[in-house]
């Protein structure tokens, strides 16, 4: 890991059930760089105040404070901290390597986005999405993961990256979309090996979907 840390605690703008929001606080706790977070109320329109859209015109989360540095997109926030203060190993520099990464950060912003992670937010919050088409994206999509973890440890080869912190929470938390992962053992293999990594942080758990039918 990179010795570098930063002047003053990174300020951590996010909601407690965003995975987005817990892949940037996954990382930051992995590589044990302070940090506080900025709890947003998303229901009460936290994120459409002033103050928010100044740092983020979009009015999504998370945002990171760094100094001066104020980013958002929280794969945007994975890379920037990957090459600041990380081991260049969670961030390949060679082209294959790079390019593999890239492969997966682009999966998060697409079909785990629109699969397990749409699924959550129609189970867990309500939103207006079509729960079926989101629950068959996730599932075209694990059997593709899952072939593809058969031979290997982590999401690249044989050490994580940041393409496994992008993809763990919403796969992990797939059941509160309705999807289960009972039939992809090496997704739930690769589950347990991330989430055996020194200082993992577990993302609060929801009892939506199948997991509102269990005590």
């Amino acid at each position: 890991m990179s010795s570098s840390k930063p002047a003053q605690p990174i300020r951590l703008h996010t909601t407690l059930l965003s995975g987005h929001g817990h892949r940037v606080k996954q990382f930051l706790t992995m590589l044990e760089l302070p940090f506080t977070t900025i709890e947003l109320n998303m229901a009460a329109g936290d994120n459409r105040k002033p103050a928010h859209l100044a740092l983020n015109p979009l009015g999504e989360v998370p945002v990171i404070e760094d100094g001066e540095i104020v980013l958002s997109d929280s794969n945007a926030i994975l890379v920037y901290l990957a090459r600041k203060y990380a081991d260049p190993s969670w961030l390949p520099q060679d082209p294959l390597g790079a390019a593999a990464v890239q492969r997966w950060l682009s999966l998060a912003a697409g079909k785990i986005a629109y699969g397990p992670c749409t699924a959550r937010l129609v189970t867990v919050f309500g939103a207006p999405h079509n729960l079926e088409t989101a629950q068959k994206i996730a599932v075209n999509l694990f059997k593709v993961i899952e072939d593809e973890l058969r031979d290997k440890p982590f999401a690249v080869g044989q050490t994580p990256t940041i393409a496994d912190i992008a993809a763990h929470s919403y796969i992990a938390h797939a059941p509160e979309g309705g999807i289960s992962l009972e039939p992809y053992p090496h997704i739930r293999a690769w589950l347990k090996r991330i989430e055996a990594l020194p200082r993992f942080l577990p993302m609060p758990t929801s009892k939506a979907g199948l997991l509102a039918e269990t005590e």
